[in-house]
């Protein structure tokens, strides 16, 4: 989904890390360690095992189950896995994130940068770099990781068919300079020789256009529900309605008729690498 360039909402301490880090502090506490010598059973300093501790940096799955088996926490902190793995995500995308997950069928219109699933990770980090208020190194740093890790949908099996409509200027945009660029575009190349996906660039000098709202995400999950992303500034949301759906699956379903074909868009894109 093309979340890159949203307001962040998401405070690290809130919710759910201070709930997962009180259990995790409760149960080390029960087992009789200090931080020093439970860091050391986890390959983490006793100063990380804090930040986890106080909900101020978000544990990776593998140091989730370490620490259950470790502290005999009975599967307790493991329940947590996936609920800790949203927070690395701003407030307005979790429940996008969510669904995302479990997409039978994707569907991206993007207009303000490359969509995150095909960000390369440098263009990801220049992305976050810009947002306002700034973001403090650490976070950004699990925005990228994040942003990296939801692009495993690309092999997940059964395999998701996935397609994303892209503005053309958002393609000769070169966020983070001209190198970041060049290494964004060969990423989207590789992704679209993908057997399921497919990639469409919407040229600037088109006279008819159906999107002009705005980007937008749908999603179809394996038990046939349908939604629809919608971004605006602090404000993105999640349709169900079925009613609502449909009007932008009908803007959808045009702009792929409006936009270039795959094969055109990909020769596009091989253009625009051989300008520099």
């Amino acid at each position: 989904m093309s979340d890159e360039v949203q307001q962040p909402e998401y405070e690290p301490g809130a919710g759910t890390l201070c709930l997962f880090g009180r259990q995790l502090k409760l149960f080390r506490e029960r087992a009789g360690m200090d931080r020093v010598r439970f860091g050391s059973l986890t390959g983490y300093s006793a100063s990380t095992v804090a930040s986890f501790e106080q909900g101020r940096r978000i544990p990776p799955p593998k140091f989730i189950d370490q620490a259950d088996d470790l502290l005999e926490a009975g599967g307790v902190l493991r329940a947590s896995k996936e609920e800790v793995a949203r927070a690395q995500y701003p407030a307005f995308f979790r429940d996008a994130a969510r669904l995302e997950t479990k997409a039978a069928a994707l569907h991206v219109y993007a207009t303000k940068a490359v969509p995150g699933l095909l960000q390369a990770e440098e263009y990801a980090r220049a992305v976050f770099s810009m947002w306002r208020p700034l973001l403090d190194e650490e976070t950004i740093n699990q925005r990228v990781a994040a942003r990296l890790a939801r692009q495993e949908i690309f092999s997940r099996a059964p395999l998701p068919t996935i397609s994303f409509v892209i503005e053309e200027f958002v393609l000769r945009r070169p966020l983070g300079g001209w190198v970041v660029m060049q290494g964004q575009l060969e990423q989207i190349l590789l992704c679209g020789q993908l057997r399921n996906v497919e990639i469409q660039v919407m040229p600037i000098e088109r006279e008819e256009h159906a999107g002009l709202e705005g980007p937008f995400t749908l999603i179809e999950t394996h038990d046939g529900q349908r939604i629809a992303y919608v971004e605006s500034y602090k404000d993105s949301r999640l349709y169900t309605e079925r009613r609502q759906v449909r009007e932008i699956e009908e803007q959808y379903g045009i702009l792929r008729a409006q936009a270039l074909t795959p094969r055109e868009s990909l020769a596009l894109i091989e253009k625009l690498l051989g300008e520099r």
